[in-house]
């Protein structure tokens, strides 16, 4: 008789023979034992696959969670970056703004000297008409009369 004729019995049944030597007897023990335990197996992981699941749920909230602090993570680098950027383009937008101030002020300060330069200019035009004895459209006449004295 072979030994799955044997298992064909009841689980939990214990199979005694007399024409079976004592190894065969172990060889059925065992064989029942092992069908007892894949049974029970059987019937814990059905029942684990039937109860109901909590696990989706958690996940689901931690993915969230996950994901909020990432995003929040990257929108604190975008704005560090982000500001150390403006910061760097407002230095050199009021770099900028002196530096056209320096070039008013100087070519201010150029205008007020060539305007000096002309006032000069003009004044000591009318200086020297002023400080002439005779005006300049009498100046032949004056020659003239410069000769005649010295004659």
């Amino acid at each position: 008789m072979s030994w799955l004729a044997r298992l064909a019995g009841k689980p939990g049944e214990k199979v005694e023979r007399p024409d079976l030597r004592a190894d065969e007897a172990q060889d059925v023990e065992l064989e029942q034992a092992l069908k007892q335990c894949r049974d029970s197996v059987h019937a814990w992981s059905e029942a684990a696959y039937k109860r109901p699941r909590t696990l989706a749920h958690e996940v689901r909230h931690r993915s969230w969670r996950l994901a909020a602090g990432w995003a929040l993570g990257c929108a604190l680098a975008v704005g560090s970056v982000g500001g150390g950027l403006y910061e760097r383009h407002y230095r050199q937008e009021m770099a900028r703004m002196a530096a056209e101030q320096r070039a008013a002020e100087q070519q201010r300060q150029v205008r007020e000297q060539q305007a000096r330069e002309q006032d000069e200019d003009l004044l000591a035009k009318v200086d020297s008409d002023v400080s002439r004895e005779v005006p300049s459209a009498m100046e032949p006449l004056a020659q003239l009369m410069a000769e005649d004295e010295s004659k």
